[in-house]
């Protein structure tokens, strides 16, 4: 028992020790907490709005409690059926395109040896990424007006017979809002695969051209198992994204012809929650949206260790 209690002293004076020494770094860390505690879990409690008919005069401890009303009424609600379809729709669309380009973009500059080339071509396509969507949906509607230059490209070459409102037909809306994502973040996004790939041994690309293998061979049997870990990982975390599918872009390039497929859950919370003033409505779609990509996580994650080493947790 003694010699128990010697240890546990020694274990004390040892933390108390290192815990002056650190003190610093401690305060630091003590207000980063705080500022954790104040701006992203005290506002949680506001979900419970979710659950009341929540009137902004009698507030969270005065408004009536409805229980899964809100809830029973969205999935009542033919239109949040059509947005939770929408919302999936781009998310995927949007995970896929730019996850491949991404990794195409970073391989493609990865094989380029003139770094006089290399650099700026690097810098130049991360630019992009700094626009906002103001700027961005902007540049697409210009270009892709009637008197737009894909409209004029289009018929110098042929390809169609008058110009087309790529902004009227609903066909095209999805591909437009993925092509929009993949020019805006391909730069971006290939950052942390091209330094994947430099971590990549280079004994390995010796070794490989000793061997006889060509370039190709190179990256399918080098660079792209170097990067699977990456890969794993970055598509954990954005399978959770998913239904994050965006605000801006929707809402700026959608119109009444579009509506059917243009409108997401945060527009519909928007419409809700902020313009016909039913907070509870609203926070019972944020609260889903929340719910249905932390059960994505899990699911993912649950898949990855599984069939692979890679996860979250």
């Amino acid at each position: 028992m003694a010699r128990n209690r010697s240890k546990t002293e020694k274990k004390t004076k040892i933390t108390l020790k290192e815990m002056k020494k650190q003190s610093f770094l401690l305060i630091v860390s003590f207000f980063v907490v705080v500022y954790g505690v104040i701006f992203y879990y005290w506002p949680l409690t506001g979900w419970i709005m979710a659950f009341q008919n929540y009137k902004p005069k009698t507030g969270l401890l005065g408004s009536k409690f409805v229980g899964m009303d809100k809830f029973k009424f969205l999935f009542g609600d033919p239109v949040f059926i059509r947005v939770i379809r929408n919302t999936l729709a781009m998310g995927v669309l949007t995970l896929i395109t730019t996850t491949i380009m991404a990794i195409v973009f970073a391989i493609i500059l990865n094989e380029v040896r003139l770094t006089w080339i290399k650099k700026p071509i690097q810098t130049v396509s991360y630019l992009p990424h700094f626009l906002s969507w103001i700027v961005v949906t902007g540049i697409l509607h210009d270009s892709l007006s009637s008197t737009g230059i894909v409209n004029d490209i289009l018929l110098r070459f042929g390809i169609i017979d008058q110009a087309i409102n790529f902004f009227a037909f609903p066909k095209y809306f999805w591909p437009i809002v993925a092509f929009a994502n993949c020019w805006k973040e391909t730069g971006w996004n290939a950052i942390i695969y091209l330094a994947a790939i430099t971590a990549i041994d280079p004994a390995l690309y010796e070794a490989a051209s000793i061997d006889g293998a060509d370039r190709f061979q190179k990256i399918r049997y080098i660079t792209l198992p170097g990067i699977k870990s990456t890969f794993m990982i970055l598509l954990l975390i954005n399978v959770g994204n998913v239904l994050n599918a965006g605000f801006e872009v929707q809402y700026l390039l959608g119109n009444g012809l579009v509506q059917s497929v243009s409108q997401t859950i945060d527009i519909y919370v928007l419409k809700w929650g902020i313009s016909q003033n039913d907070y509870s409505l609203g926070t019972a779609a944020g609260l889903f949206k929340s719910a249905v990509s932390i059960l994505l996580i899990v699911i993912a994650n649950a898949i990855a260790r599984k069939y692979s080493e890679q996860r979250l947790f």
